[in-house]
């Protein structure tokens, strides 16, 4: 059926035809609130309400793209009702079919932002909101990166554990070996990996809130003897302290393809002989994208993510092996990731209000969609997660480990 708009004083001609050609025959489940309060269904049993608060959110429904959509919700030109999973999938549905980005001009002028940005300012960007805000919608860890579901059932928390046992396994840790958590976040995994496994762990981060986090923890916990944690970039580490075993967990996101020989190459300098790392990182899964199509790269590069670039995992095996790094194996997570952040958009939607207390409106929103969105990219297949293990080989070339992977699942 054609949408019939009625005709508003305050509305402009060419807006109202605008939204009847684009919407027409659709059947979109959806009705739109216009800013003086009236109401245009878009389909004959609507299941979800956009308020578009001024003339400013309709124009951009007129004409959506889904980072305009992102932008308009978190500066208030548009809300919703329901949840910011169903929404996502209506936001597709208006705006219909969509590539993902491939332009050279656009990746050169990322690539300069990102060769022109400070690490530190970026992550502190991100992390440094607060660390209750982070409480309210991160299991009891404070785990940000990629659950590990073992069963259907699982908590956030058991999948959370279970994923830190998954990387301690990989990588074989023993007790007395050093280890190195880059990124370290919170603090969750060299907390598990000292007191489960025994090893010397350091980790390190550019986040005070999350440094002094750890470092309360590692009080807290008597592991002052077996657990270090720095301030530090992963530049500044020094070479002559080497490490058995290696972890990046969502971390090498912050780094950047043109510094892929500058990261791995330091990882390859700490790496014992004989060691491995296990980078764990997000990956584009079309081949050849440079960032998320209809806007949305350009969104969480603008409010989100500053500085951040992914990549399609070849290019992090190249990365690897172009250090001297032999790739063992490599495992997909994408459905885990997909689970995880829909769990996480599930915390803080039910926390909306101390979220809001704690960060304020306008950051409170950007995270929600920035997480409702980045689940609805892992279960589309947009993105991707990927363990990649790899070891430095021994000056005869050797590289001793299990001939099956039957030691990571006991």
């Amino acid at each position: 059926k054609p949408i019939r708009l009625r005709s508003l004083p305050t509305m402009a001609e060419p807006l109202q035809k605008l939204i009847a050609n684009r919407y027409a025959g659709r059947n979109v489940s959806v009705a739109l609130v216009l800013p003086d309060g009236g109401r245009v269904a878009l389909s004959e049993s609507p299941e979800v309400e956009i308020d578009t608060r001024t003339w400013s959110g309709l124009k951009t429904l007129a004409s959506p793209a889904m980072g305009a959509l992102a932008r308009a919700y978190v500066r208030n030109d548009i809300d919703f009702s329901g949840s910011a999973r169903r929404i996502l999938d209506v936001a597709e549905s208006l705006v219909g079919d969509f590539a993902h980005g491939k332009d050279p001009l656009t990746a050169r002028l990322r690539l300069w932002k990102h060769q022109h940005r400070a690490n530190r300012a970026n992550i502190q960007h991100h992390y440094d909101v607060s660390n209750a805000f982070f409480r309210l919608w991160l299991d009891e860890r404070m785990v940000y990166s990629c659950a590990y579901f073992e069963h259907d059932g699982d908590t956030l928390g058991r999948a959370q554990l279970a994923k830190l046992d998954h990387i301690c396994r990989k990588l074989r840790l023993q007790p007395g070996e050093r280890f190195l958590d880059i990124g370290c976040g919170w603090g969750a995994l060299v907390l598990h990996a000292a007191e489960t496994y025994g090893v010397r762990a350091t980790g390190i981060t550019l986040s005070r809130n999350q440094y002094e986090h750890v470092k309360a923890e590692v009080a807290a916990r008597g592991l002052a003897s077996r657990v270090d944690v720095r301030l530090q970039d992963y530049l500044d580490l020094p070479e002559g302290e080497l490490y058995d075993k290696v972890a990046s967990i969502g971390m090498f996101e912050h780094v950047g393809v043109a510094r892929f020989p500058k990261y791995f190459g330091k990882i390859r300098r700490v790496l014992a002989p004989g060691g491995f790392v296990l980078n764990h990182g997000i990956t584009h899964n079309p081949l050849g994208a440079q960032s998320l199509g209809s806007g949305i790269g350009d969104f969480v590069e603008e409010y989100v993510f500053p500085g951040g670039e992914l990549t399609h995992v070849h290019r992090v095996i190249e990365g690897m092996a172009a250090a001297g790094l032999e790739v063992v194996d490599a495992e997909a997570l994408r459905e885990h990731y997909a689970r995880t952040l829909w769990k996480w958009t599930e915390g803080i939607e039910a926390n909306a209000e101390p979220a809001r207390r704690e960060a304020g409106e306008e950051r409170y929103r950007v995270w929600r969609v920035y997480l409702a969105g980045s689940a609805h990219a892992f279960d589309r297949g947009w993105l991707s997660l990927w363990q990649i293990l790899a070891g430095k080989p021994l000056p005869d070339g050797k590289l001793p480990h299990p001939l099956t992977r039957r030691y990571m699942y006991p």
